[in-house]
């Protein structure tokens, strides 16, 4: 019995949808506006229980994460702290030339 994951594109807010089987047919309409212009989006597997607070302003998939520089590279730190690896300099250059707004070495475009 799978949950599937849609963005509205009136709102741009996220429902979550619990069908039968994965053979059922969904016609998704938005839980927060009422919209049926929606889009499926990739869900994130069961995790457990969460570290801290997923409000709108720490959520990758929120419209606009990316949007404020102290976010690129988050995933990158979040993952070698998780994991307690150190994270290697060249990384972290990249990551801060990023968030400086510069193309990070060995990038061509």
């Amino acid at each position: 019995m799978p949950i599937y994951e849609y963005r509205c594109n009136s709102c741009n807010r996220l429902s979550s949808f619990f069908v039968r089987s994965i053979t059922s047919s969904l016609e998704p309409t938005c839980s927060h506006c009422t919209s049926n212009e929606m889009e499926r989006r990739m869900s994130p597997f069961s995790t457990g229980k969460l570290e801290g607070n997923l409000d709108a302003g720490n959520d990758h998939r929120a419209p606009g994460y990316y949007n404020d520089p102290s976010n690129i590279g988050r995933g990158v730190e979040d993952a070698f702290a998780k994991f307690g690896k150190d994270m290697p300099q060249a990384i972290r250059d990249n990551i801060d030339s990023a968030r400086a707004g510069e193309i990070p070495k060995g990038i061509d475009l």
